[in-house]
């Protein structure tokens, strides 16, 4: 479930899955200009995913401490100022 990465709600959830990635692996292994692309079509300019694939790819290694540790310096995917 793509939601459980911070700053992924369900419209992005459904966005993503438009654009064929589903899953945390398949997250993980995007190329972060398409994700962009992605939620830029949608209208969400103001999201960033970079830290979305670093958490999917915490996810995919099975590092949910990581995982957790990484969501608490994170807003809305992005690092915390």
């Amino acid at each position: 479930d793509l939601s459980k990465i911070e700053g992924i709600g369900q419209k992005v959830v459904k966005d993503l899955a438009r654009a064929g990635i589903t899953t945390f692996e398949e997250l993980a292994t995007a190329n972060v200009d398409d994700v962009q692309n992605v939620i830029n079509k949608a209208g969400l300019q103001m999201l960033n995913p970079e830290g979305w694939i670093d958490q999917a790819k915490l996810a995919v290694q099975g590092d949910w401490d990581g995982f957790e540790k990484l969501q608490k310096k994170l807003k809305g995917g992005r690092k915390k100022k």
